[in-house]
């Protein structure tokens, strides 16, 4: 069916990411798994242990190449609105881009939407320690640009900010429509407090 003997662990990886980005964990098959990777069962269970194994290797790549890629300029001590205007203008440009990846919203949100939570306790901890680190980048970016208010002030904007955000990675699988009009009400609120 594919290649056994030898693969590039990182290809398979990315191609799995995209099966379980675009479908969700508990919706994709073991086949089509086969298909996207080009390994057969026996290959995939031996290279990853389970399906599960997969999955936890995907979203360990996942964190590294596109989550902690965007999130790296919110969380530099001299973020301030502009690159908080950058990164929701980023998120929206991509949903409202139509890719088929950012269409999907994010591969971790809809981890945690799904079943798999429940039962993974790891996974869980995984997707609070990303909304975390979002609402962190966030608040920096708030504080920054709104040094003008107090602590107390701030933490509901930034609140809100990463709420609008989340929120909008939760539904762009389903309502890529709505995602873009949540991060549209975002960026003027934003957008104005660079100037």
């Amino acid at each position: 069916m594919g290649r056994t003997a030898t693969f590039d662990r990182e290809d398979v990886v990315r191609a799995a990411r995209d099966v379980f980005w675009a479908r969700g964990y508990a919706e994709t098959g073991i086949g089509e798994l086969e298909e996207a990777t080009g390994l057969n069962r026996s290959s995939l269970y031996h290279a990853f242990g389970s399906k599960k194994g997969l999955f936890e290797a995907v979203v360990a790549a996942y964190l590294e190449e596109v989550v902690r890629r965007r999130l790296a300029p919110l969380q530099r001590a001299d973020a301030g609105a502009a690159v908080l205007a950058d990164y929701v203008a980023e998120m929206r440009d991509a949903i409202a881009g139509g890719s088929p990846r950012a269409r999907s919203g994010c591969l971790l949100i809809n981890a945690a939407c799904g079943p798999l939570v429940d039962d993974e306790p790891e996974l869980r901890e995984v997707v609070t320690r990303y909304a975390a680190e979002l609402r962190r980048g966030v608040a920096t970016g708030v504080s920054a640009a709104r040094p003008d208010l107090s602590e107390s002030a701030r933490a509901p904007l930034a609140e809100a900010v990463a709420s609008l955000v989340i929120a909008a990675l939760a539904i762009a699988r389903t309502d890529p429509e709505a995602a873009v009009r949540s991060l549209d009400a975002v960026a003027p609120l934003v957008a104005g407090w660079s100037g």
